[in-house]
């Protein structure tokens, strides 16, 4: 019994060690390296760029008051359309005290002046029809009249500007009633009731009431890198991806391009504009984050080649040419050729290589 253990033991290792022996003979073997076979195809290639920004209205109207004071109502809010003309707010005016005063001894002159000449004209007038004064005279005494009262209807519309804001012979102009100025929708209306506004004037923009905007004219503004900015012109078309819309795509047209850079961290870049064209159906917010996809160059119908497969030497470029792939290793050759436009997967092959060619891929590794 000892002796079939023995035996046994020993076929075990003579087993192992045979088998260690072939594990380290095949390991040291060269390995044969395999490669993928490519054929050319003729495919239409693209150079692209893609130029990041934002979707925004065209033009954006700033609503400020032609007088300070205090916001007394707010009549519109965001989101709503108005129209040229609708009031978005009413503005309290808080008269300047000296103003005021000035204002009210205007009114108080005036009246004392109207009635005198009032007196002075009923005088003129019955003295007229007794035939005492001439018509001159009495004309003259008429002009003086009205004058004064003039005069006093001018000084009340001034107390009641500078005490209200408003006169009631001008109250269809009022500079209280802060109106649109445009036809769109309101964008925003920073202000509530109870702030303090100021008028806009020669030496300050003033208090925003409200922003407007015509949604249904809409732009892309971007910027692009100054290497591909030379490559672009007026009338190029653009497609235009949202990706708040569920990346909904856009057809757009560059209208616009900087003539004046801007660096951006150590970067060189231009400012570009794009008309975009918006179905009705669909509801773009002012300041969506989009990315324009510029097509920069286009070959249709040419010879291309995978870019993994082209090796750089210098100013020269290669391919391996397949001269036999079914033996073992794979035989190529070198073969130099002239290639175009590059879409950075794909190249396009001028020279060198022909439809029905086969050339080296990439190398096949083994799992």
């Amino acid at each position: 019994m000892k002796r079939y253990v023995r035996f046994f033991l020993l076929l075990v290792f003579a087993v192992m060690l045979v088998g260690t022996f072939v594990f380290l003979w095949k390991k040291s073997r060269p390995e044969i390296t395999v490669y993928e076979v490519v054929a050319p195809q003729k495919r239409t290639i693209e150079k692209k760029t893609i130029a990041t920004g934002k979707v925004e209205p065209r033009d954006e109207v700033l609503i400020k008051p032609q007088i300070s004071g205090i916001v007394s109502a707010v009549y519109k809010e965001a989101g709503q359309m108005v129209k040229a003309g609708d009031v978005i707010a009413l503005v309290k005016v808080i008269p300047e005290m000296g103003t005021l005063n000035a204002a009210e001894s205007r009114v108080n002159v005036a009246q004392i002046n109207f009635g005198q000449t009032q007196r002075d004209f009923d005088r003129a007038q019955n003295l007229f029809r007794s035939g005492v004064i001439s018509k001159e005279e009495f004309e003259k005494s008429q002009l003086e009249n009205n004058r004064a009262k003039e005069e006093l209807q001018n000084a009340q519309d001034n107390l009641e500007i500078v005490r209200d804001g408003i006169s009631r012979r001008s109250a269809q102009y009022s500079n209280t009633q802060i109106r649109s100025t445009i036809d769109g929708m309101i964008l925003d209306v920073p202000v509530k009731v109870g702030n303090s506004v100021i008028q806009s004037n020669n030496f300050n923009d003033g208090t925003t009431i409200a922003s407007i905007a015509n949604m249904n004219d809409m732009i892309f503004k971007g910027k692009i890198d100054e290497t591909e900015v030379g490559q672009l012109h007026e009338g190029m078309p653009i497609k235009l991806t949202v990706g708040a819309l569920r990346d909904a795509c856009f057809d757009a047209v560059l209208e616009y391009i900087s003539p004046k850079s801007t660096e951006e961290n150590g970067t060189v870049l231009f400012e570009i504009k794009a008309a975009a064209s918006i179905p009705d159906t669909v509801f773009v917010r002012a300041g969506y984050s989009a990315n324009a996809e510029i097509i920069l160059d286009r070959r249709e119908n040419v010879l291309t080649i995978p870019e993994s497969t082209v090796e750089f030497h210098g100013d020269s470029t290669f391919v391996q040419l397949v001269q036999d792939s079914i033996s073992r290793p794979q035989v190529f050759v070198q073969k130099p050729i002239k290639t175009g436009l590059s879409d950075g997967i794909s190249i396009e092959v001028i020279s060198g290589v022909k439809a029905g060619d086969f050339i080296r891929g990439n190398r096949i590794i083994k799992k």
